[in-house]
């Protein structure tokens, strides 16, 4: 199952094998600005499947994903809730707005920071030792929850660390592993970040200068939008961290600490979301409306050919530089080039495709400013099912006779 929200302020369930809508949820009365899976995980009750919504009417609620019954409501916010985080270890889920705040299942407030800004947390990660990592304007401020004496349900906030690292916003933060995590930002610096002592590991802020990646074709631009650098998104695995930005999309290895594959124009228009796939594959949607799946290939390695030393070396006069050869023919052989090579085109929608979740075997579900969400299948896989259910139909009925 999946759940869909809106500017109208409407939750809908659904079943991501068959598309068919399960619930309708009604309860908030502005736009919903963030949502996240919650399972509560008391020993003492049956395991209840919940999601949390805020919405712009500074409202926080909980849903019986079961029933499709509200559970509970909170509306004590001063601001609008901008995102949800659950720590599911410690059985408690944080919302960030102007304060970032500890809940547990229960919706009891277990405890709150002072008021940050007005611009308030637009993105939280979880970091390793019971710590957060939450976006506030340019800055990434660290808290930690510390168990209180109280009780064992007692928990305390505090900021430990403020990280200034950035020169603007910042749009988009991933989680690489208990080691590592991510951020970019609205000018396009991607910053590599100790996940344990919040140090800085590595950085990237050249995305749009052809010069630093020279594999690919400049483009003739009469100016530069801020928007083309904007790091809008950014998902990972254990090797790399992909990134969108701008139009584009582009991998950063993390032991090598560089770019190794870039599409500088993926999309007509900005990319808005990102997820790897198994087999090195990746899924965009962007604002143009599109939906494309990328595979990571490596190029072929070409031998490396003699350097010149100059005009008269075309006519036999002088010698090429060995020496320069060799490095450049060692360079060639350690360093795999990669690209990223379009395998797939969705075609079906008329505007802007804000997000899509992967669900494997049972397909790909977007949503878009066009107001559809599209269910879309393998095609290959659903005729062979098909034709599967056909021959054990046709068996039960006794029509099939197999011929040796």
């Amino acid at each position: 199952r999946f759940a869909s929200a809106g500017d109208d302020g409407i939750i809908f369930l659904w079943n991501a094998q068959t598309g068919e809508k399960l619930f309708e949820l009604h309860g908030h009365t502005h736009k919903i600005t963030a949502i996240a899976p919650f399972s509560s995980s008391d020993a003492s009750e049956e395991k209840k499947h919940l999601i949390l919504t805020a919405s712009a009417d500074r409202t926080v609620i909980v849903w019986d994903c079961t029933s499709g019954r509200q559970v509970q409501k909170v509306s004590c916010f001063h601001s609008t809730v901008k995102c949800l985080t659950v720590l599911q270890r410690l059985d408690v889920w944080l919302s960030g707005g102007s304060d970032l705040c500890v809940w547990n299942r229960k919706l009891d407030l277990l405890c709150k920071t002072s008021h940050l800004t007005d611009a308030g947390i637009s993105a939280l990660v979880e970091l390793p030792k019971n710590c957060v990592a939450a976006a506030v304007g340019r800055e990434l401020i660290i808290f930690r929850l510390v168990a209180s004496n109280e009780g064992s349900e007692g928990w305390n906030v505090l900021e430990v660390k403020r990280l200034v690292d950035h020169q603007d916003n910042i749009l988009s933060l991933v989680s690489v592993n208990d080691l590592t995590f991510v951020t970019g930002s609205h000018v396009g610096e991607l910053i590599v970040w100790d996940a344990l002592d919040w140090t800085k590991q590595a950085s990237e802020c050249n995305f749009w200068d052809s010069s630093v990646h020279p594999d690919v074709q400049p483009e003739i631009k009469l100016s530069e939008s801020p928007n083309e650098t904007s790091v809008q998104h950014l998902t990972s695995d254990e090797e790399c961290v992909f990134a969108a930005v701008g139009k584009g999309i582009y991998v950063y290895n993390l032991q090598m600490k560089r770019v190794i594959a870039c599409q500088r124009t993926a999309h007509d228009s900005s990319v808005l979301h990102i997820e790897r796939l198994p087999n090195r594959q990746l899924i965009s949607c962007s604002e143009d409306g599109s939906v494309r799946i990328w595979e990571l290939r490596e190029k072929q390695q070409l031998p490396a050919e003699p350097v010149p030393t100059g005009f008269f070396n075309m006519w036999g006069f002088g010698r090429a530089n060995k020496q320069a050869n060799q490095a450049a023919k060692k360079m060639q052989e350690n360093t795999p080039v990669y690209f990223l090579e379009l395998v797939g085109d969705l075609i079906g929608h008329s505007s802007a495709v804000q997000m899509f979740l992967y669900f494997g075997e049972l397909g790909l579900a977007t949503c878009s400013a066009d107001h559809l969400i599209i269910l879309w299948k393998d095609g290959e896989r659903e005729s062979r099912l098909r034709s599967l259910t056909l021959f054990q139909k046709l068996a039960q009925n006794g029509d099939l006779q197999l011929k040796l």
